[in-house]
């Protein structure tokens, strides 16, 4: 059953990138965002072959290619002794093996390409400084005279528009926080690679270092335990936040330590995720990305889900069946391939904090490995095609 029109919930990348995979069938998008302006809080972010995939579908890859860098590897590196473990080849490498490529950004280059790319689409509209919490078909009509045979709630982890789906998912804050910053690239140490992305594992912490070609930088991420601020993705660190978080790093080599500790203007965000529950209402509306399933990132996939669940959403929409059948599918669909990758962000998150002999027989494993296995590894994740 094709549909003419739907409203989309949240400018976010998951209702942009919906709005680009409706128009591409035909179906005219207004996205609905209660932000006055459209700034993307943040700083880098991870787009793999199957998210990247989607995006040359949908026209905007090539935005994304002039400005990014494509990392010749993924290593997986010591924290304490800055050993390196194991890598993963990147770079032309995923190019050939998975069919598109790797690359690292910053966020605000991703959503900015996205937006344009939706105010160029005549069948796309945007609406900014427009909540929509309550009601949200009365509040629709109110807003532009239409009525919407579908509403998307791209409305991210505290999403209003899961209220109106019964037995939706709920947010749960996991304890545990992402210090972001970012260093200049003249200042970038010998021991912090400019070609790749490094991910330093170390006890009950990680920290993830990668280039963005952008800002002539390197983004930082820090990811430990920590207290939640609040409903906010741009915390400013306190002092006592602070000694919290480098009292996590004492058994880390002290280079690293001392980056952390020198970082200037630290942000950090809660971690939330969400309980399985409910994503559509079996009706006139449905949940994608963080809104159905934030995740903790530690398989660096929440932006690559949420662009997957896009495409995937408007291919079954515009598809054949009765629109209760679509949304029914797409949540089974979906449902089982982002409880895999969750799966794969567990064990990732339990390999790279490890402890004592486990951390000893994890650093064995993974030096045993060789780089075209771990490759091999991730077939399912990376070579996945959305349709």
């Amino acid at each position: 059953m094709s549909i003419e029109r739907v409203a989309i919930i949240g400018a976010g990348m998951a209702g942009l990138t919906a709005a680009l995979a409706f128009a591409r069938h035909g179906i005219a998008c207004d996205i609905f965002e209660e932000a006055a302006a459209l700034i993307e809080v943040g700083a880098g972010l991870q787009v793999s072959p199957n998210a990247s995939r989607v995006l040359s579908e949908l026209g905007v890859l090539p935005a994304l290619e002039a400005v990014w860098t494509e990392p010749e590897r993924i290593a997986l590196v010591s924290g304490t002794s800055l050993r390196p473990l194991a890598h993963v080849p990147a770079g032309r490498f995923a190019r050939e093996r998975w069919g598109a490529p790797y690359g690292v950004l910053h966020r605000a280059t991703l959503q900015n390409a996205l937006l344009a790319a939706v105010e160029r689409n005549p069948l796309c509209g945007i609406h900014l400084d427009t909540p929509v919490r309550q009601d949200p078909h009365g509040t629709l009509t109110r807003v532009t005279g239409k009525t919407y045979p579908l509403i998307i709630g791209a409305d991210g982890v505290w999403s209003n528009l899961r209220a109106g789906i019964p037995d939706s998912p709920e947010p749960d804050f996991s304890r545990n926080v992402a210090w972001r910053f970012m260093i200049p690239g003249g200042t970038r140490p010998d021991w912090l690679e400019a070609g790749q992305v490094t991910a330093f594992l170390g006890p009950s912490t990680h920290v993830v270092a990668y280039p963005l070609k952008e800002i002539d930088g390197f983004n930082i991420v820090a990811i430990a335990s920590g207290i939640s601020p609040g409903k906010t993705w741009d915390a400013q660190a306190s002092d006592v936040q602070r000694r919290m978080l480098l009292g996590q790093f004492h058994r880390w080599d002290r280079r690293i330590a001392q980056l952390i500790e020198r970082a200037e203007r630290p942000t950090f965000w809660p971690l939330y995720q969400v309980s399985a529950g409910r994503w559509h209402n079996g009706r006139d509306m449905v949940l994608i990305g963080d809104a159905a399933h934030a995740m903790m990132p530690f398989a660096a996939q929440g932006a690559s889900m949420a662009i997957e669940d896009a495409f995937v959403l408007a291919n079954r929409v515009a598809g054949p069946l009765p629109l209760a059948q679509a949304l029914t599918d797409f949540e089974s669909e979906r449902a089982a391939r982002v409880a895999k990758v969750r799966a794969r962000g567990l064990f990732n998150r339990f390999a790279y904090h490890a402890r004592g002999p486990v951390r000893l027989g994890r650093d064995i494993v993974l030096s045993l490995r060789p780089p075209q296995s771990l490759a091999a590894d991730l077939d399912w994740l990376y070579g996945f095609r959305a349709s």
